[in-house]
């Protein structure tokens, strides 16, 4: 491919990123009131987030399974569609169990998006190339996590049901964009990836004799502390502090600004100076700090400090490990981005659900629990490199 594609279409990867995760961002601020429509709270918020990550568990694999063999264009456009009619199902939504098939159905759209988009990312860079590539794809999950709560903020004041109906059509945009622009290239295909396609528990299985499987579970536990603090953040704002859905999304969008600008200019730098494994460990210690201090702290000004610093060592994190994964994959990029997408969205599912209820028991629990689970996936990685890949604690 020539650099003038390549370019072209880590532009349009990139775009269906934002979008994604900007139909995400969206629900963020806007969720807690939305449920008050329907008399709902706490417990039902952490199982609409955890229904999403279900369907993202059960489908991802499968996606990137498949998009080895056919390609990664068709799943991304049709994730994109299935995405879109979602979000405007949730808007539309009358009862409760209108709620939890729009989230499934947005995790089962955003299954066919992420491995595949991160598998081709795999496919048109190289290994020198390829922290830089996901680091642009990262930059792009946080800037339509950070422009997605600013739109459903500032939108729910107008209209709750409105953020959700751009959010789709956006979405179906995008789509059609995708199929007019987005070159569609053939991956590698492989002994592992030519026979026939296996069943999630046996693709789970095959996870674990994967010379990536450290990582795997690093991302299992990473995403499911980390969504301990996302999936309660609005609540624990709310309920603690009274937080409007304009107030809650101010804080977002700060902290997604500073992680965006850094994943663009620093981020392939400090790959480069440090390795990746370096940069996990370093912001998996951040991380699990800053949950802790947002039990103490008040004041608005300090609230978005503390949850800037958190969001910028979660946006280290996740291109690090994907680059790590995507490098340890070969061929099998699809898979590996799939497995990759299969773990985060286990811990995705768990957290969230454990919040809610955790949440409504005693408000700071959600957070005590994240930053233990934070401190153990620092011990895992930092105990499993010094053992069996001491090197990756080298630049390259």
């Amino acid at each position: 491919m020539s650099e003038k594609k390549k370019k072209l279409a880590l532009g349009i990867l990139m775009f269906n990123m934002f979008i994604t995760m900007g139909g995400i961002g969206i629900i963020i601020p806007v969720l807690p009131s939305y449920l008050e429509i329907f008399g709902v709270g706490g417990q039902v918020y952490g199982y609409l987030i955890a229904i999403f990550a279900l369907a993202q568990f059960i489908f991802s694999p499968i996606a990137g399974d498949l998009s080895d063999r056919y390609g990664r264009k068709i799943f991304i456009v049709t994730g994109l569609i299935i995405y879109g009619l979602s979000q405007i199902l949730f808007g539309l939504a009358t009862d409760i169990w209108m709620l939890f098939l729009g989230r499934f159905l947005s995790g089962l759209g955003a299954a066919f998006i992420m491995p595949p988009v991160m598998a081709y990312v795999a496919d048109i860079t190289t290994l020198e190339e390829r922290g830089k590539g996901m680091g642009m794809i990262g930059a792009a999950i946080s800037l339509g996590f950070m422009i997605g709560p600013g739109l459903g903020g500032l939108l729910a004041n107008v209209n709750l049901h409105f953020p959700f109906y751009l959010a789709g059509a956006v979405a179906l945009a995008a789509s059609v964009i995708s199929i007019i622009v987005l070159p569609n290239i053939k991956p590698e295909v492989t002994e592992a990836t030519s026979g026939k396609r296996e069943n999630l528990f046996k693709q789970l299985v095959r996870s674990v004799k994967t010379p990536y499987f450290v990582f795997l579970i690093v991302v299992f536990t990473f995403s499911f502390g980390i969504a301990n603090f996302q999936s309660t953040l609005s609540m624990f704002l709310t309920i603690k502090f009274d937080y409007s859905p304009t107030d809650i999304a101010i804080v977002i969008i700060i902290g997604g600004l500073a992680g965006v600008i850094l994943q663009v200019f620093i981020i392939d730098k400090l790959f480069r100076k440090y390795g990746e494994m370096k940069v996990i460990l370093v912001n998996l210690i951040a991380a699990a700090i800053t949950m802790v201090l947002m039990i103490f702290i008040g004041g608005f000004f300090v609230i978005i400090l503390v949850t800037t610093l958190f969001q910028i060592a979660t946006v280290f994190i996740r291109p690090a490990v994907n680059t790590l994964i995507s490098k340890f994959a070969g061929n099998d990029q699809g898979f590996a981005a799939g497995m990759n997408n299969a773990y985060m969205s286990l811990g995705n599912m768990i957290g969230p659900a454990l919040a809610g209820v955790l949440l409504e028991w005693k408000l700071s629990s959600p957070f005590i629990l994240g930053a233990i689970i934070l401190l153990g996936c620092f011990a895992l990685a930092y105990g499993w490199t010094m053992k069996k890949a001491p090197n990756l604690m080298k630049a390259e």
